[in-house]
Order: structure tokens, then sequence, then C-alpha cells
């Protein structure tokens, strides 16, 4: 199993770069962050920094979106990356939740999401692809790899993600959503005629190493709201207790009231208080490392293939040295 750290790409950019350094160090293979141009810096040049000042890591947005920038803009900062580090970057790619929505425009539409996937990754490839109905190809690229992955959770962004992606980002850890999730990603890989088992697998959910579990929970609730964004999408598209979605993942969000972006993402966002405690525990690991290790061989027996860590909380530093020291050594 793979390990990536997940940040914020709060100010200032040398902390960031800082903390992906003290991560490879520590093991982890790839550095996320968010990718929200309002409410963070521009990650595409912090990026640059952190592929300098590693030397392995692989780093990408968790996740970007076809309407933030244009497509072939954003195949070419990618491509520029791989060429000036070697192909070391990945797209991770959604609807786009944050980074619309501040902004005023609605998330993109599957069917939008979908051809840019192909897109990008073809133009950042080197090969010629349609965009807005016009042929392009960008001449100087050699060589080019980009792998493109895709956060989902409703049946039908899951259906796209094993028809088109070449990696599923699940942003949560609960064991039975994720066996539930991960069969459907793979059965449309099938039903497209695609490996299944070619599909990297990626849980994206916060991590707190320690043994006062009420402290940790206050700490990751935040999660439990972000996430709850997404559900209430799902619950309003498919309905409540509409037997396409597993209600172990919609009914925690009854209570939910609202949320404010400007505390998207962090420890102390007021607006999770209807997240109870057994969604962060489902949602998230916590707990001493034996429980993390517990938690993530149960992961990697359904075929996950990497956890990838958020960090926003008050206990970064320790966090990844606890990762380094007591847990990444069993999965490697």
């Amino acid at each position: 199993m793979d390990f990536g750290l997940v940040l914020q790409t709060d100010p200032p950019a040398s902390q960031v770069v800082s903390l992906m350094k003290r991560a490879e160090r520590n093991g982890f293979r790839y550095g996320w962050t968010f990718d929200s141009a309002v409410l963070w810096q521009e990650p595409f040049v912090i990026y640059s920094q952190i592929l300098a000042h590693t030397q392995k890591m692989h780093v990408g947005p968790m996740v970007t979106n076809p309407g933030t920038r244009t497509w072939e803009v954003t195949a070419s900062t990618f491509a520029t990356l791989n060429d000036m580090y070697g192909n070391r970057t990945v797209c991770g790619i959604g609807r786009g939740d944050s980074a619309m929505r501040v902004a005023g425009r609605a998330p993109n539409t599957l069917a939008r999401l979908g051809e840019a996937i192909d897109v990008i990754r073809d133009l950042a490839e080197g090969r010629e692809a349609s965009v807005d109905g016009n042929p392009v190809r960008i001449p100087w690229i050699r060589d080019g790899k980009l792998p493109v992955w895709m956060a989902a959770y409703g049946p039908k962004a899951l259906e796209l993600a094993g028809t088109k992606a070449d990696g599923f980002i699940l942003q949560l850890a609960d064991p039975y959503l994720t066996e539930w999730m991960v069969k459907s990603v793979r059965e449309a890989a099938v039903a497209a005629g695609r490996d299944p088992d070619a599909i990297t697998i990626c849980v994206a959910a916060p991590a707190y190493v320690g043994e006062d579990l009420a402290h940790a929970r206050d700490q990751c609730r935040w999660f439990g709201g972000m996430v709850g964004n997404h559900v209430a999408d799902l619950v309003g598209r498919y309905g409540e207790h509409s037997g396409v979605i597993p209600d172990e993942l919609t009914d925690y969000i009854k209570a939910r009231q609202g949320y404010d972006y400007s505390h998207h993402g962090r420890a102390d966002n007021p607006d999770t208080a209807f997240v109870p405690d057994e969604i962060v525990d489902r949602f998230c690991l916590l707990g001493p490392p034996e429980a993390h290790i517990e938690k993530l061989r149960a992961l990697r027996d359904l075929g996950v293939d990497q956890f990838a860590l958020y960090d926003m909380h008050d206990a970064r530093e320790a966090t990844i040295d606890a990762y380094g020291s007591d847990i990444i050594p069993s999965f490697t």
C-alpha cells in the first residue's frame, strides 16, 4: 500500500513544501493538495517547489475540476511539471465543490467531467484532442504521462470512474462503504471492457494518532461536514432511502443546515456540529498506531492501493512522524 499526504495550500507556501519534504522522509510517496483558487494559494506553483525539493514524490490536486481552468491549460501545466521533474504528477479530478461554488458557479456535470478526463489526459501525453470542437495538440510534449484519478460517491459518478479514469479517489475510510463503491467502480470497468484491477484505488481521509479519542474526533469532525456537501447533492438527486445509495452514507446529514466554505476543511469548522462521533470514527482513522494499522489492513484487503492522509488538524508533524515510524513500515 502506498501513502499520500493531503494538505491545503495555506500561506506560507514554504510550510506546505516543508511538510511534504517531511512526509517523503517518512515514507509517503504522494503529495496532494486541495485546489480551490479563492480559498487557498495556487497549487500548481507550489507543486513545482515540492518536486524540486523531493526526490521521488508524486504530486497532484485532490481534486481539480474541468471548470476552473481551460483543459489545455490544465494539461500543459501538468506536462510542464513532468518535463521539468520527470513524470511525477497525477491529476485528481472531480465535478468541483468549493472551487466552483465559492466563485458562484455550479459544479460541473458528469458529462463534462467525462469529456475532460479524456481530453486532459490525451493533451498532457502529447496526443491530439478536441477542445470546443477544435483539434488541439501540444507539440513540445515528449514521453508525457498523466494518470487521471476521479473522485466519486454516487452511482453515476462511480460508473464514470470505472469507465474512464485511471484511478478512483474515495474521500472516506469506512470499510463497508469502500467495499460497495470499489465494487461499483470495478463492475463499470468490466462493462466497459477494461481491466478492473488496472484502476488504482485511493482512499483519502483524516488520520490522528493518539490515545485521546475525544480530542481526535473534534479535530477531524470537519471531514464529516465536507463529505456531507457531496452527500447532500446525492440525496437531492436520488432522495432519501432510495436504495440506490447506502443509508450508511446518507442518514447522518438529516440535521445538516448549511455550510460556510470559509471554514472548509478546517478543524474549527462551526458547520459540523451535526456530525456524530460514529461518523467521525467510521470515516477517519483515529487512535493509537495499532488501530490505524488494523483499519488500513482491512482497506487493503478490499483492494485499496493508497491511503491519502488528510493532515488538517493540530498535530500535523506528529501525525506524519507517527505514520513514518509506526504505521507505514507495516505496509512496506
